[in-house]
């Protein structure tokens, strides 16, 4: 259809996102798909059959708008146990459609035009379009390889007067890294005493390997008393499409939250909610999650351990990187198409987390697939 209208685009510089357009081509060429970051196995029966009990029940008209009792008080059950921090559900606890959306209305309601904010590169690609949305300055720092932890004496030299929000995301999507208490400490004290925000993306929180603990804000007081943290029960119980997160925070910024939320969602879907309040009564079903992407990510590991690909660590999440310098050295986003297109394996090119296309010959394979899945993946990764 023609349309007359040149509309004068609030984000020129955004086309389609990379993981779009991997798993269409994926798609279209017959690939395995480990590009885009979704499992290819189904959650528990019972959590689809306590759907079903509660759509029966009449539990399908709009709920409040923070979310179902149930579940704010299932979440906070949960945050108690694992990180001592106590948040009212009256106040403190919102139910999301996902995380993206959660992290879109926390910037929506906290960053105002000219206030700049702290990201970390390579990044999440709706953080940025979410700032600039606002009229905010997004501030990039880089994390560098093998291990990708912030430099502080940067971050530190990045904050200004102007400095109204700094976003952190641990495990870290694309790198797999994971945060250590150190560093929840350095960030503490650059914050303290200041008015900037800290909007915590920890979708992966139970996803952290070989003995190591997640260090949510919400364990550290200093950190938790100005943060927003945003989770996904998508991540946690392979429901990704199911589009259900969560945000916790003080109920000084919660209520700014939730005059934003209120109108670009305004609440959430009824039955799956209750749904998930009763599905989480058992707690080792988050509990587990660390043990069984751990066996996944070993098995990848193992599979391409003889290949030619170099394996970064990986200490969490349920994506592994990649430098593919000993079999090419074709740009990433070249390599991914011919990965995908002649060998038969889609990936995401590193470069697509960066904002000047930063290319250091890395990609992102994800290992949240059926056992089989991953073999026949190695198997043709393996003869590179």
């Amino acid at each position: 259809m023609q349309c007359p209208i040149r509309p004068l685009s609030r984000l020129p510089e955004v086309g389609t996102t990379i993981f779009t357009v991997m798993s269409r081509m994926a798609q279209e060429a017959g690939a395995i798909n480990l590009s885009q970051g979704f499992p290819d196995f189904h959650a528990e029966p019972v959590l689809f059959e306590r759907v079903a009990h509660w759509m029966r029940a009449g539990m399908n008209q709009y709920p409040p708008m923070a979310g179902v009792a149930p579940l704010r008080e299932a979440i906070a059950r949960k945050v108690e146990a694992l990180y001592g921090a106590r948040y009212d559900v009256e106040t403190e606890v919102t139910v999301t459609a996902g995380a993206t959306q959660a992290l879109f209305t926390a910037v929506a309601a906290l960053v105002h035009p000219g206030d700049e904010v702290i990201v970390f590169e390579p990044v999440y690609d709706s953080y940025v379009p979410a700032i600039e949305l606002q009229g905010g300055v997004p501030v990039r720092l880089t994390l560098e390889a093998p291990d990708y932890r912030p430099d502080w004496a940067a971050v530190a030299a990045a904050i200004t007067p102007r400095t109204r929000m700094i976003m952190i995301n641990t495990p870290h999507n694309p790198t797999g890294a994971v945060w250590s208490g150190e560093d929840m400490a350095q960030l503490a004290a650059l914050v303290r005493g200041t008015d900037i925000v800290v909007v915590a993306d920890e979708v992966y929180e139970h996803i952290v390997f070989d003995g190591r603990r997640h260090e949510s804000c919400a364990r550290h007081p200093a950190l938790a008393e100005r943060s927003l943290i945003v989770s996904s029960f998508g991540k946690t119980y392979h429901i990704t499409g199911w589009k259900v997160g969560y945000v916790l925070g003080p109920a000084a910024l919660m209520a700014e939250f939730r005059k934003v939320h209120q109108f670009n969602v305004f609440t959430v879907n009824t039955p799956v909610q209750y749904a998930l309040a009763d599905y989480m009564a058992e707690p080792q079903r988050h509990l587990a999650l660390a043990g069984f992407y751990q066996a996944k990510r070993d098995r990848f590991r193992a599979a391409l351990g003889a290949s030619r690909f170099t394996l970064l660590p990986c200490a969490g999440t349920y994506f592994q990187l990649a430098g593919y310098e000993a079999i090419g050295d074709r740009p990433d986003v070249d390599f991914v198409r011919w990965l995908t297109c002649e060998i038969g394996v889609a990936a995401i090119p590193v470069s697509a987390f960066h904002h000047d296309g930063r290319d250091a010959r890395v990609v992102r394979f994800c290992f949240a697939k059926h056992e089989d899945t991953l073999d026949a993946a190695c198997e043709r990764l393996a003869r590179l």
